[in-house]
């Protein structure tokens, strides 16, 4: 079965400015992605999705191929749904993988290990890379306009925790699915969804100055 990796790269983003290829050991974030993608060894093709000149060369120079992207599909509010739907009306697979081009500590025996995961499963049409909460959800508060809180969740106040519901949170590092049941259903979070334990060390976020921070310190911790 053809698999193909899709990176969706916009030259764009506001609250960290052009956080796809900043630097991390002195090489871009989406030329590792690309990188990992490649020595996985899973995909037929690797294409960088963006509408940024710099975005494009640099994903060339690491070897994946580019899918210059409409600027109407580079705003804001454009979604990686959109972004990838895009994307599978000129490439033909039966399977794909979009992987964040922010997702730099993904190490290619993670996304082997995922990759085994979804394609064993027959019940699953999406593979969605997951994470742990520290504190379990149900425990969350919402602040109202004056400033008070109230528990969110009052049907768990007085259950104890290891009764809580098992829960896991996207986690920005990639969603494996079956490209035809995903240009029927539109969403990542289809009605048969699989989840798939991405290792901690493995994982940042990347937003903010301060994540950016975090994630080099994560990269240096890995590389010892």
């Amino acid at each position: 079965m053809k698999s193909i990796a899709i990176i969706p790269a916009r030259g764009g983003s506001k609250r960290l400015a052009r956080k796809n290829i900043l630097p991390l050991g002195g090489i871009p974030l989406l030329d590792r992605v690309v990188q990992t993608c490649l020595q996985s060894g899973l995909f037929d093709q690797v294409i960088v999705s963006s509408e940024d000149h710099e975005i494009q060369e640099v994903a060339i120079n690491a070897g994946a191929l580019v899918y210059k992207r409409n600027l109407d599909l580079a705003q804001d509010r454009s979604t990686v749904v959109a972004v990838c739907l895009d994307v599978l009306q000129h490439y033909h697979c039966e399977n794909f993988c979009c992987i964040y081009a922010t997702a730099a500590l993904l190490t290619p025996l993670t996304l082997q290990q995922s990759a085994e995961s979804f394609l064993n499963r027959n019940d699953i049409q999406v593979l969605m890379g997951v994470s742990k909460y520290n504190y379990s959800p149900v425990q969350a508060l919402s602040i109202n306009e004056s400033g008070c809180a109230e528990i969110l969740f009052p049907q768990y106040l007085n259950i104890q925790s290891q009764f809580y519901p098992k829960a896991r949170v996207s986690n920005g590092t990639f969603y494996w699915a079956r490209a035809d049941d995903f240009a029927n259903e539109k969403t990542f979070y289809s009605h048969h969804l699989g989840v798939f334990d991405v290792p901690d060390n493995e994982v940042c976020d990347l937003d903010t100055a301060e994540d950016y921070e975090i994630l080099k310190r994560k990269f240096k911790l890995n590389e010892t």
